[in-house]
């Protein structure tokens, strides 16, 4: 029987998708094993037959026989950004890029395996909060499944990705506040036919982004990157690649690990202040940011990003506003990326860490480019 431990007091519960937070101490879960059905070695784990996440469905907490909720996520390319790299002394810079998932955000690499999980156990209806790219994952793999969504958003989330949403049938409720006053209000709408699907508190999420390491190590573990930068708001993807690299290393698969790097907007940087502090007393106030996919206070896992971190040798660091508008708008220049703004914070910050020394030169960087440009467009550019 799969089993769920508490990342704050080490409770376990049996599995249960209905629960997303310790009745104890109200931190999230995380799987005791979340690889229950693997083999031996990682490629003795692989199914050959498939692509994309599910290709990796044997290191991933489901039932072998469960009929998973897919669009066909993962399996994305990586590509050189040797112009822009060149630029920022960068020269052995890639990027993998996420934002071809199905929704255009890496968020549909976690989507299949909740939204997989909750069908399976019959659920009918979800609720969800979100800036805008998990809302829209959710709402399309919820359609997919035959569940219906409501979807809480920040009332300044971009029109584009409100539209979005609203194309795969969720309700959308828009409201006035904080990111964490969204979660408050999704929270309080919850009853008894309701199941919160939030992409930060359950348990599926992350396991199912530890894709991401699988991926790099299977078609590169000759070449995989001395550092990964990651923009990082609820930190859903950097833990996911964290949890990869560890399954990889209990699988005596031979990969070194990446040192794994946490960017954000000086304007919200919890977790580079938690980082560089230890402790959360006397942090500022955090104010808008045009990177609203990291413009989260209160990340719900930031003990687990801390820990992920310092294990495997990153460090975290911020960018400014200037910063990732001229990211943003110069890889679309010289790479031909259109990226939205949290992609950019990533790519600010690879730059900035070169500059301070964390980087070291020719070393091997990869961004993940998490959300399209379309998604969240910069304006006046």
């Amino acid at each position: 029987m799969l089993q769920m431990v508490c990342t704050g007091c080490d409770h376990t519960e049996p599995v249960d998708v209905r629960v997303y937070d310790c009745p104890w101490c109200g931190a999230p879960f995380r799987f005791v094993d979340g690889m229950p059905n693997a083999d031996t070695s990682f490629p003795n784990s692989i199914d050959p037959h498939e692509q994309g996440v599910w290709r990796y469905r044997r290191l991933l907490p489901v039932e072998e026989q469960t009929d998973p909720v897919t669009l066909g996520e993962g399996g994305t390319p990586v590509v050189r950004l040797d112009r822009w790299g060149a630029e920022h002394g960068l020269p052995e810079l890639r990027a993998k890029l996420e934002h071809l998932g199905p929704t255009g955000s890496f968020k549909d690499r976690g989507t299949t395996l909740l939204l997989t999980a909750l069908r399976a156990a019959g659920v009918e209806r979800v609720i969800e909060d979100s800036s805008g790219n998990a809302g829209a994952a959710v709402a399309a793999y919820a359609a997919r499944a035959g569940i219906a969504t409501r979807v809480f958003v920040p009332a300044s989330a971009p029109a584009s990705k409100l539209a979005q949403i609203a194309a795969y049938g969720a309700e959308i409720v828009p409201v006035e506040g904080t990111r964490e006053e969204v979660t408050e209000a999704a929270l309080a709408a919850l009853d008894a036919d309701t199941v919160y699907a939030s992409h930060n508190l359950s348990p599926y999420f992350p396991e199912s982004l530890k894709t991401f390491a699988y991926e790099l190590y299977e078609f590169s573990a000759d070449d995989l990157p001395d550092h990964i930068v990651f923009p990082v708001g609820n930190g859903s993807l950097l833990l996911g690649a964290a949890r990869g690299f560890a399954d990889l290393a209990e699988l005596s698969a031979p990969a070194r690990s990446p040192r794994l790097h946490a960017a954000q907007a000086e304007n919200c940087a919890p977790i580079v202040y938690a980082h560089n502090h230890r402790v959360m007393e006397d942090a500022p106030e955090w104010s808008a940011t045009l990177a609203g996919g990291v413009a989260v206070a209160q990340p719900p896992r930031m003990a687990e990003i801390l820990e992920a971190l310092h294990d495997s040798g990153g460090t975290a660091t911020t960018v400014s506003e200037a910063e990732i508008r001229e990211a943003a708008m110069s890889l679309a220049r010289m790479e031909g990326l259109y990226v939205e703004p949290t992609t950019a914070v990533a790519f600010a910050a690879a730059a900035r860490l070169r500059r301070e020394g964390a980087i070291g030169e020719g070393q091997k960087v990869l961004v993940p480019v998490t959300g399209s440009g379309l998604k969240d467009p910069l304006i006046n550019g």
